[in-house]
């Protein structure tokens, strides 16, 4: 079989740097497949993609060196709009990916551009979107969808045109669990029936595995490091060499003296076949593990009494909703999108003004004070970067706040320079914020709000869009933060940073407060998880497999266990 995609020998250098980016790239993929793209951030796996689908070099300049051929033809004989009848783009932030004034008129986009007869496009806009399940939300605004459902309207509209090899740029970073789990079955679903060859690009790799993958490509410093399957790479070390987290499971694995490897089938929790030896190491390990110790909190910082919230168009998001979050924690909000998290957060900051109820911090009704007030006390990091940034220029963004307060030139630059470099920017200071990745304005815009430095800060998705390495470095990050006495409260997809980082946890469900528990608590009950489209850690599978029955007990002690040991020197 001929490969569909092939790169041999394959380099790029963006016109505007020195050096090149990718170096000697050998990859065949063949028809049908189905392949991961990983690597940490700047590996060069974006500009990978780039070069298949034609932005690099047409939208971002630059020189292709040795050979990339597209279904047998040399890439530098085609142009952009015919590498678009063979490879369809997902790209991370649906926003930037929509035209039409309508879910339809989206989807029905590429048929426009071939002048396809009206009939023709009305059946088969229907039938496109029937496979990815919008069909009920074609007179829909695009922006007025959940985020889920925003990337089946982007998927619909590459589908369309019927491209041959389907590009997926980080489809789970904006979804909640549920529906990003949703999202890798249905990009499943679509490659198998339709016989697309799949690419994804995504940290999340346990996530990703969810549903099988054929080969895993893993790169880094612009070179393949790895061409592999998924289930040779969970028994090497690749993964943490490269800074890649690796499956929750795996880790306790390792940690418990157990060998990862081919015969236990590590691939998938399912299908992962343990020795009554290894399941004797893990209860063996657990049973030695002390129970974590309870956290000193102060006075409470924040008061929410009994607050209801509808939008002017009559959707109630949130009804009587009651919590505190005291001075010292760091608290998660975790539930479904749309669930009422984000509008919490609005009135928190006093974006928005609820119906019924109050808001107290530090003991004074919010009420009384402005929004610039509040933000003394309250910094708001958004999830989409594009609605912050206002400035050109990165340092100027992250010194807005503080120029808007008066602070002096010098104060300025230090609390700018010291930000930038905790959040892993320090090198594009002087760059204007246009040129960055979806992922780098995240951290700009998380910059500008730690340079203030609020008694509490809120941040909508941290950490969507950063290898495990960026990750950690934010995490940690706001986790001296919170030592040093400022309030953290994290809203998040992400089950993993809620274990690993949270004392507390309140899950939203259609504007209601299901539950205020330890992050361990929530994720080891079912009927929860199933109400507020959370999703079970496969930390609570790998109990049960070893007959450990106190899943709650197992995750909270390996938690704990795990960030001494990524502590540790």
């Amino acid at each position: 079989m001929e490969p569909i995609i092939s790169f041999k020998d394959f380099g790029f250098k963006y016109s505007v740097q020195k050096e090149p980016t990718l170096h000697h790239i050998d990859l065949d993929i063949y028809p049908g497949e189905k392949i991961l793209i990983a690597g940490p951030s700047g590996c060069g796996k974006s500009t990978l993609v780039s070069c298949l689908n034609g932005l690099a070099p047409f939208a971002y300049a630059g020189e292709y060196t040795g050979s990339l051929k597209i279904r047998g033809r040399e890439a530098r004989d085609t142009d952009i709009f015919e590498r678009s009848k063979v490879i369809g783009t997902v790209l991370q932030d649906s926003d930037a990916q929509f035209v039409g004034l309508t879910v339809a008129e989206d989807i029905a986009f590429a048929l426009e551009n071939d002048q396809v007869e009206v009939d023709a496009m009305h059946e088969r806009v229907r039938e496109v979107a029937g496979l990815v399940n919008v069909q009920g939300h074609l007179q829909h605004a695009p922006g007025d969808l959940s985020g889920g459902q925003k990337q089946r309207v982007s998927l619909a509209g590459v589908l369309v045109d019927d491209v041959d090899v389907l590009l997926f740029d980080e489809p789970l970073a904006n979804l909640d669990p549920a529906t990003g789990e949703s999202a890798i079955e249905l990009i499943d679903r679509i490659g198998r029936d339709g016989g697309k060859t799949v690419i994804i690009i995504e940290h999340r790799l346990e996530d990703v595995l969810h549903r099988d993958i054929d080969r895993v490509i893993l790169m880094d410093e612009g070179r393949i490091l790895a061409d592999m399957s998924p289930r040779e790479l969970l028994c090497s070390d690749l993964l943490s060499r490269t800074g890649i987290r690796e499956p929750l499971y795996i880790t306790a694995l390792k940690y418990a003296g157990v060998t990862v490897r081919p015969d236990i089938c590590p691939e998938h929790i399912e299908t992962l076949r343990l020795s009554e030896d290894d399941r004797a190491k893990v209860r063996d390990w657990f049973e030695h593990l002390p129970d974590p110790a309870p956290n000193e909190l102060g006075e409470a910082l924040l008061d929410a009494e009994n607050i209801s919230f509808a939008y002017p168009n009559g959707h109630q998001a949130l009804e009587d909703i009651s919590f505190s979050v005291r001075r010292g924690e760091m608290t998660a909000i975790a539930g479904r999108n749309g669930a009422g998290k984000s509008t919490m957060c609005k009135l928190i900051c006093g974006f928005e003004k609820q119906q019924k109820g109050r808001i107290l911090l530090a003991g004074e009704d919010a009420a009384d004070l402005s929004i610039k007030e509040r933000a003394e006390h309250v910094g708001y990091v958004m999830q989409n970067p594009n609605q912050m940034i206002s400035k050109v220029f990165i340092k100027d963004e992250v010194g807005l706040g503080l120029v808007l307060r008066g602070r002096s030139a010098e104060e300025i630059d230090a609390a700018v320079e010291e930000t930038l470099k905790t959040c892993s920017l320090s090198p594009f200071i002087d760059w204007p914020v246009s040129a960055l990745s979806y992922g780098q304005k995240k951290r700009v815009t998380i910059a500008s709000i730690l340079s203030l430095r609020p008694d509490m800060i809120m941040l909508d998705e941290p950490t969507a869009g950063q290898d495990f390495r960026r990750y950690t470095e934010i995490m940690e990050f706001l986790e001296e933060l919170n030592r040093s006495g400022v309030t953290v409260v994290l809203i998040t997809h992400d089950m993993h940073l809620m274990l690993e980082y949270a004392h507390r946890t309140l899950v939203f469900s259609e504007g209601h407060l299901l539950a205020d528990d330890t992050p361990a608590a929530v994720l080891s009950d079912p009927a929860l998880i199933e109400a507020a489209s959370l999703k079970k850690t496969s930390l609570y599978d790998l109990a049960g497999l070893c007959g450990i029955g106190d899943p709650k007990a197992f995750t909270a002690r390996f938690i704990e266990s795990d960030r001494k040991a990524r502590r540790t020197p």
